[in-house]
């Protein structure tokens, strides 16, 4: 039986999870075990559930509980849910809520590169890339095509933060991520090395008249290969590039010179990734 709680003081401090605190509040960078994030939708929740993430609390509209989050509040039964109709909501958020549904959840401990990297043929690495929504698609194109795992440098946006995930479709919580580095200076030579002493050959998306054609050969032979994708606009750091083993470019038509990282991603992970079956 869920723990409904009827919300009625719009300031009381159980709410500020979902209204007051700010993504680096939630994150809690200081003492990361205690970090909190926001996953919305039943769909995304559920896929938060089944990769272990703990609740806190759910927010939602009171039609929601005996609707489309029942099969959640049923796997949650001791979680307080938090709970008005739409338009009080809305008020206290500020919005009106996406899917009527919120859960805080405790944020999960990121392995090591070298644990999540065992076994796996093909990872993305996404250098300083900064847009929530660029996160959160090239997560949903990584678990569609094949990619093992996902490595983010520390300047890159939190894959957790509540966009990325809302955009991701909660593939956030099916593709394994860490970040590679503890710190801005531990990017890109140390992380490349550690890369490499991983046994990966590295690829650098990148511009370059050099470059390789995605669809060359060498690319998709090698056992295991790391693809990295650069910060929008200005791509992947030239010292970057310069330290890996390819470079490489996707052929364009009608002069267009490049795809936004999302979709170049995407292009590159069908092209590279292991093929499975249907």
């Amino acid at each position: 039986m869920a723990h409904i709680v009827p919300v009625t003081d719009l300031s009381a401090p159980e709410l500020a999870v979902f209204t007051r605190l700010t993504q680096a509040q939630l994150r809690n960078r200081l003492e990361p075990e205690k970090g909190i994030f926001i996953a919305e939708s039943p769909k995304v929740i559920a896929l938060a559930l089944d990769a272990g993430c703990e609740p806190v609390s759910f927010l939602m509209e009171r039609r929601k509980i005996d609707g489309p989050a029942r099969g959640i509040l049923e796997r949650c039964p001791d979680v307080p849910v938090y709970t008005a109709d739409r338009e009080v909501l809305a008020g206290l958020t500020g919005y009106t809520l996406t899917r009527g549904v919120l859960c805080a959840m405790r944020r999960p401990v990121c392995p090591d590169v070298q644990t999540l990297c065992a076994g796996a043929r093909r990872v993305a690495v996404l250098e300083d890339i900064v847009d929530s929504t660029n996160i959160g698609a090239i997560f949903r194109s990584a678990a569609a095509l094949g990619v093992d795992a996902v490595l983010l440098t520390p300047s890159c946006c939190d894959p957790l933060c509540r966009r990325a995930v809302r955009v991701s479709m909660g593939t956030v919580f099916q593709v394994p991520w860490t970040q590679i580095g503890d710190c801005a200076d531990d990017w890109p030579d140390r992380g490349m090395d550690l890369l490499h002493q991983l046994g990966f050959r590295t690829a650098a998306m990148a511009l370059d008249d050099n470059s390789l054609r995605l669809d060359d050969p060498r690319l998709s032979a090698e056992d295991r290969l790391a693809i990295l994708l650069g910060t929008e606009g200005d791509g992947l750091r030239p010292h970057t590039v310069a330290r890996c083993d390819y470079t490489v470019r996707i052929p364009m038509s009608h002069g267009v010179d490049s795809l936004n990282v999302a979709a170049a991603g995407a292009v590159a992970f069908w092209q590279l990734c292991v093929r499975r079956p249907d």
